[in-house]
C-alpha cells in the first residue's frame, strides 16, 4: 500500500487527521514519539540528540556539528526503513521532501487561518489566547527553520505536495475520504520495480548513517546514492586510512549489493 507523510501548521488538527486515518486503514502511525522510541536503540546519545535538535530552527553552529549532521543521516535512515516497510504514516520532520522522488508517497500539507488554530490549541491545551498563540506561532517558526536548514526548501512551498488542505473549510469526514482516493490511485505506482529502488535508497542511507555517526570519519564531503543497480561513493576525504574506512564500511553494509567509490582527497 501507499505511504502518507504529513506537514501541518500547528493546531490544524492535521495530526489527529493522520491518526485517524491510520486506525482506519491499519497503518502504522510515526510520529515524534515513535521515533524517539526507536531512535533509543541506537544508544542513549542519540536519544539525547533528538531532543535537542528534533525540528527546531538548528543554529548555524549546529548544521555544521557533526553530532547534528549524524542526528540526520540516523534519522533519515530510520525514515526510509519505515518505508520499506509500507502502510505508514508519517508525521512531521520534513519527510515529503526526503521521499519527493518516492512515486507511491501521498505528501500531504494541512493548513487553517491562524485564529482558528489559536482557538483550537486554547481548547485542546486549556489555555489563554495569548499564550497558545505564541505557542504555535514557535512551533511553526521552528519547523519551518529545521526543513530550511536540512533540506534547503521551503516547509510551505505548496509545489512540494500532491494536496495543501485547509482544514478549516471542510469537515475531518471529507478530507479523510479525499486522502483514501488519493492514497488508492498512488497505489499503482507501488511497484516491484519502485520497490527495489527504495530498498537501494535505504541501504545507501544506512551506509551515511554509519559514516557519519562513527567519530573516527569527519569526511568533508559525503553523497551517497544508488545508481542503476550500483551504490556509488562521493565526496572529500583527508587522507587514503580515511577513505578506506569508508569504503570498508560502505561494502560491509551494502553486502552483494556493487558499490563504486569515486571519493578523492581534499
Amino acid at each position: 500500500m501507499a505511504i502518507l507523510t504529513i506537514s501541518r501548521q500547528h493546531g490544524s488538527t492535521g495530526k489527529e487527521i493522520g491518526q485517524k486515518i491510520a486506525q482506519e486503514l491499519g497503518f502504522e502511525y510515526i510520529d515524534r514519539e515513535r521515533v524517539l522510541k526507536d531512535l533509543k536503540e541506537a544508544g542513549q546519545d542519540w536519544e539525547k540528540l533528538v531532543k535537542e535538535f528534533e525540528e527546531h530552527d538548528p543554529s548555524l553552529w549546529e548544521r555544521y556539528d557533526w553530532g547534528f549532521k549524524g542526528f540526520i543521516a540516523l534519522l533519515h535512515s530510520m525514515i526510509l526503513k519505515y518505508v520499506l516497510k509500507d502502510k505508514m504514516v508519517i508525521l512531521g520532520r520534513g519527510v515529503n521532501f526526503l521521499l519527493k522522488d518516492v512515486p507511491y508517497v501521498l505528501k500531504i500539507r494541512f493548513e487553517a487561518p491562524l485564529e482558528k488554530r489559536i482557538e483550537y490549541i486554547v481548547e485542546r491545551e486549556n489555555i489563554d489566547y495569548n499564550t497558545a498563540k505564541w505557542f504555535i506561532q514557535k512551533l511553526d517558526r521552528e519547523s519551518a527553520g529545521y526543513v530550511k536548514a536540512v533540506f534547503h526548501k521551503a516547509w510551505d512551498d505548496p509545489k512540494a505536495y500532491d494536496m495543501v488542505i485547509n482544514t478549516a473549510a471542510q469537515s475531518n469526514g471529507v478530507i479523510i475520504n479525499s486522502i483514501k482516493e488519493a492514497l488508492a490511485d498512488k497505489e499503482r505506482f507501488n511497484t516491484e520495480e519502485n520497490r527495489r529502488e527504495m530498498a537501494l535508497w535505504s541501504v545507501a542511507a544506512d551506509i551515511r548513517a554509519s559514516i557519519m555517526t562513527n567519530p573516527k570519519i569527519q569526511t568533508p564531503t559525503l553523497h551517497i546514492e544508488p545508481v542503476g543497480s550500483t551504490i556509488i561513493l562521493r565526496g572529500l576525504t583527508h587522507n587514503p586510512t580515511e577513505h578506506n574506512m569508508i569504503e570498508a564500511e560502505a561494502r560491509r553494509i551494502a553486502g552483494t549489493i556493487p558499490v563504486k567509490c569515486e571519493l578523492r582527497y581534499r
